[in-house]
């Protein structure tokens, strides 16, 4: 059975895109993630409805932050995706390069 770690990627995608200068897109956040941009997309949209991000369509476009981190909690991220499932056991190894991944995983 597969967890679900929407939760936990989220919220390392929006530590990036804070770091991140300019737009997020969502191929390159797929990159990061070792997922499908279509399912980038599909996910960021409800963090879009709840107004934590916002997109830009055509060159140059993407993802950015709609309002500071330090302005959302955890509980809005959690509430926008649809309560999943809070833990997955396990360390994380998509990108061992990421650190990000390394913090998270050392903690």
């Amino acid at each position: 059975m597969r967890h679900d770690t929407r939760l936990s990627r989220v919220l390392h995608i929006l530590i990036h895109m804070e770091k991140h200068e300019g737009a997020a897109t969502s191929e390159s956040i797929a990159a990061m993630l070792q997922t499908n941009p279509v399912v980038v997309r599909r996910t960021m949209a409800g963090l879009r409805e709840h107004g934590y991000v916002s997109s830009e369509k055509g060159h140059g476009g993407g993802w950015v932050l709609a309002r500071p981190l330090s302005d959302i909690t955890l509980l809005d991220i959690y509430s926008a995706l649809g309560t999943p499932e809070l833990f997955s056991i396990g360390l994380a190894g998509d990108n061992p390069n990421c650190v990000i991944e390394q913090a998270v995983n050392a903690a």
